[in-house]
């Protein structure tokens, strides 16, 4: 198979698909990778790192789309990437469609086979592909967060982890998944008062075995969210649901209710956000301020330390694109369950529940429509 990777053209995204130590590994297992001429020199890794493992340089996106068999990126493709799909052609990335009916339009119209990474499962029932990016992110949105409550970031000018005789700043985190232990890792390292909500019982009780009385952890209900929200310094949105668009558990109402100079970083974002004030940022305007209140909302959070998180992604993708690759995919996605449930469009058709029940669109399920 020809693997194709492009060089990533979202704004300020510096990682790649497929680092020299990635593509070695595929053309050990005879397979052909055409990299993009510059695709990772934001990470270091020049076009002689991939001559050396075997891969060709591409002259520009346009050869890589038309030659490769599959697509292996790590965002999802934008516009003028969407048109360079054809029937058939396989495109491994995050994807992210609930949130995105352009896109979804986009990818159905083209023919593609798209396997969303965030949407492939583990025999756990866990998103492999997925929890290396959310470590970044859960890790990520503290430093941020703790940034962004600077006087000179429109923040209220709070340090985390206060001072002797001046108390720490509060830390709200909904949802207690592999963003939010994270998260709370980083907040309760930096000395802050942390909270988590989730609406899991048994993963409240694990974070409690595990950090004991320095992290309180609560159940999520309205009650909760609005009494703690109203009261936090630094609020983290760390909730998901698998493939779906997130919900919004914070409304504009509680929003206004909170200190001026407050900070909300939505790491659910990408799914459409948890907040109802949150609308996508990037890293070069990551902020904004409404009700007074500090959003950060960068849709690929991760991008911003890209040579640790490409590795960390690579680590976690490899396996998965080395079976399509060496199977193909139909036999690959009918073989593998956990895999299959990465794939979410099939030559024209949506093959993601969840996906078509937020965009209100036909689906059929990816056992069909790979028959």
């Amino acid at each position: 198979m020809l693997i194709g990777v492009p060089t990533e053209v979202k704004t300020h995204e510096y990682r790649v698909g497929l680092v020299p130590g990635s593509v070695r590994e595929f053309t050990h297992h005879g397979h052909q990778v055409l990299v993009e001429t510059n695709a990772a020199t934001g990470i270091g890794f020049t076009d002689d790192d991939y001559r050396k493992v075997g891969a060709e340089i591409a002259g520009d996106a346009a050869e890589v789309f038309a030659r490769a068999d599959m697509i292996v990126k790590v965002k999802e493709p934008q516009p003028a990437e969407i048109t360079m799909l054809r029937e058939g052609q396989i495109l491994f990335t995050y994807l992210h469609l609930a949130a995105d009916r352009a896109l979804t339009d986009g990818l159905l119209e083209s023919g593609c086979v798209g396997i969303a990474y965030e949407t492939v499962t583990d025999p756990h029932g866990r998103l492999p592909l997925l929890a290396p990016m959310s470590e970044v992110a859960g890790r990520m949105s503290i430093q941020v967060g703790a940034f962004n409550l600077e006087k000179e970031q429109g923040g209220a000018g709070v340090l985390l982890g206060g001072v002797p005789g001046v108390a720490a700043a509060r830390v709200l985190i909904i949802g207690g998944g592999v963003s939010g232990i994270n998260a709370a890792r980083m907040a309760m390292g930096m000395e802050a008062k942390v909270t988590v909500l989730d609406r899991s019982v048994e993963r409240l009780a694990e974070l409690d075995m595990h950090f004991g009385g320095q992290l309180n952890t609560l159940y999520s209900t309205v009650d909760a969210i609005h009494s703690h929200v109203a009261e936090a310094d630094l609020v983290i949105g760390a909730v998901l649901v698998p493939g779906a668009a997130a919900p919004k558990l914070v409304s504009e109402d509680l929003v206004k209710a909170m200190r001026p100079g407050s900070v909300m970083v939505d790491i659910a974002i990408d799914q459409g956000g948890c907040f109802e004030t949150s609308r996508p940022t990037s890293h070069d305007a990551p902020t904004y301020i409404e009700h007074e209140v500090v959003h950060y909302c960068v849709t690929n959070m991760p991008g911003a330390v890209a040579r640790t998180s490409t590795f960390a992604l690579n680590n976690a993708t490899l396996p998965y694109a080395i079976e399509i690759a060496n199977q193909g995919y139909k036999v690959a996605l009918n073989n593998n369950s956990h895999l299959r449930n990465g794939l979410n469009v099939h030559h024209g058709r949506l093959t993601y529940a969840a996906i078509a029940r937020d965009l209100e669109l036909p689906y059929v399920d990816a056992e069909s429509a790979l028959a």
